[in-house]
């Protein structure tokens, strides 16, 4: 877990109030920290002058120093390309500040007041979480607060058994999910995941999971990782249940190989490590999907970043937006899937922002129309963002995926579509970018269209209301020649109303035999 390298440091009864540690080794942590740019914080917490627990927090940093600037690229082939590597150190010592590791770390920035400031605020935020259990431990004892701790863990250890036990028969069930590349080659790469749940007993193997990448996909998998995306979901019904401990401990051995894609050997890149990390999201779903006859979400494709970055030759000064952009999640077995969202929230720049600090314009933010995969619950639709360079010249660096391996549809849903990028778009000029590359360079002038994949279909798209076909069209979600070919709903020509009876013709000569899966095609077999 985060506390087991800093612990193999320094021990803990050396440690005092006032201390502080931070790493973001991610080999060293054996992938408490998955790749470099996160930065790890623990405090020990103290009740009655003996340490009981430890506050932990942590974020992203902007730039770290490494090849490019923002330190993660799609270029890197070793971690040692990703920015400056921090084994646990101290950082505070009884609230005193280890200038010489903070004035070295800074120097290694490109951009080092940002740096700073972000680095105060994370610590902020963990010295505020010890102050809050320091206050609990007073207000409560010692042994009635830490009694709680392991009464919470109990119950959601015990919340995930059950749902286990309840939804998901004895059996073994295999699932394999594939990333298009890794950036550096143009081979794609699988994660192949297998459930295995025998009288109570859950392991989880990836054993057969490709070999590590050149480029940066590789993902140091802890285990925790897999048993929280299993236990989140199966209890995500039930409010009362907590995130704690007591998710990993539901759940037996996690199963992988050395040299694998999720077991990777130092010093492997790591910077795009979330492409592999949402495959195995995806592998959980299709497991689920298999033990539970499609009663789980669809897949959803990886979010989408550009780096778009310049340097001042006069002054010296780098400039560098980093944006996240939106995609299309997986519709569930009751909703459609949610349209553009980044992850797990929606994040990107305000456009006035981005016009003021970048060097860009913003001349077009949109849905990407049909990126859904077509369903009786639709899958989410990504976005298309034109950007405008207005600075001499930029490098682009980007990570789209699920442009070979969409994300896949479920229980008859079919697969969403891809994005793209493109430079001058319907000019002369108009060229594509490879979607996972860097060194892409842009002229002042040129326009960028980022267009992101969407999410996978739930159900026979022949079974959604035609009603909501029609709402989809008029709002721009849905195309009128998908809304015929996808989920053969016709419509009126000079009122745009569904016309009932050709619908319902329509869909008659359009029924087929459906799978559980669809990736551009129905799947007979899971590989």
């Amino acid at each position: 877990n985060l506390l087991d390298c800093i612990l193999e440091t320094y021990a803990a009864d050396t440690m005092r109030p006032g201390d502080l540690y931070w790493y973001n080794d991610c080999y060293g942590s054996g992938g408490g920290v998955s790749h470099s740019p996160d930065m790890v914080f623990v405090a020990p917490v103290f009740s009655e002058g003996d340490p009981v627990g430890f506050s932990q927090a942590w974020g992203h940093l902007w730039d770290i120093g490494g090849m490019m600037p923002g330190s993660i690229s799609p270029a890197a082939t070793e971690v040692f390309h990703e920015g400056t590597i921090m084994p646990p150190v101290r950082i505070y010592r009884e609230g005193v500040l280890n200038d010489e590791v903070w004035r070295i770390f800074a120097r290694n920035s490109r951009f080092p007041d940002i740096l700073k400031g972000d680095l105060r605020a994370i610590m902020a935020s963990c010295r505020l979480g010890q102050q809050r259990l320091e206050e609990m431990f007073e207000r409560f004892g010692t042994a009635v607060t830490l009694a709680a701790f392991e009464m919470l863990m109990q119950q959601s250890r015990e919340a995930v058994r059950q749902a286990f036990a309840t939804r998901v028969p004895d059996g073994t069930y295999s699932f394999k999910d594939y990333l298009d590349s890794d950036g550096v080659t143009d081979q794609s790469y699988a994660v192949h995941l297998s459930l295995t749940k025998s009288n109570g007993d859950i392991t989880l193997d990836f054993r057969q999971s490709d070999d590590q990448a050149k480029g940066a996909v590789n993902f140091i998998m802890h285990e925790s990782v897999p048993k929280f995306m299993y236990s989140l979901y199966l209890t995500a019904d039930d409010p009362s249940v907590l995130i704690n401990y007591g998710f990993i401990e539901a759940i037996g051995e996690v199963k992988t190989r050395p040299g694998s894609l999720v077991n990777p050997t130092f010093p492997a890149p790591l910077g795009m490590r979330s492409n592999t990390m949402l495959r195995v999201n995806n592998c959980v779903f299709g497991t689920l999907a298999q033990a539970t006859e499609g009663q789980t979400s669809a897949a959803s494709p990886v979010y989408v970043i550009y780096m778009l970055r310049s340097l001042d030759l006069k002054s010296g000064d780098y400039a560098l937006c980093i944006e996240g952009m939106a995609v299309g999640f997986g519709a569930r077995p009751f909703a459609d899937g949610i349209d553009a969202v980044y992850y797990v929230a929606q994040k990107n720049y305000p456009i006035e922002f981005a016009e003021m600090e970048f060097g860009m314009r913003v001349e077009r933010y949109s849905i990407h129309r049909d990126s859904g995969g077509p369903g009786t619950y639709r899958g989410g639709c990504g976005v298309v963002r034109d950007i405008r360079v207005i600075a001499d010249e930029g490098i682009l660096a980007s990570r789209l995926e699920n442009v070979v391996y969409p994300a896949w549809g479920v229980n008859g849903g079919y697969s969403g579509r891809p994005g793209k990028l493109l430079v001058n778009p319907g000019t002369p000029d108009e060229r594509d970018l490879k979607p996972l590359s860097d060194n892409n360079r842009l002229l002042k002038g040129d326009l960028l269209r980022i267009m992101t994949p969407g999410g996978g279909g739930w159900g026979d798209p022949l079974d959604r209301d035609a009603a909501q076909v029609r709402d989809d069209v008029l709002d721009g979600f849905v195309s009128a020649q998908s809304a015929l070919e996808d989920y053969g709903v016709v419509f009126m020509p000079e009122t745009l109303e569904v016309d009932e009876s050709a619908t319902r013709q329509q869909r008659r000569r359009m029924r087929r035999q459906t799978a559980m899966f669809h990736r551009g095609e129905y799947l007979t077999a899971v590989d």
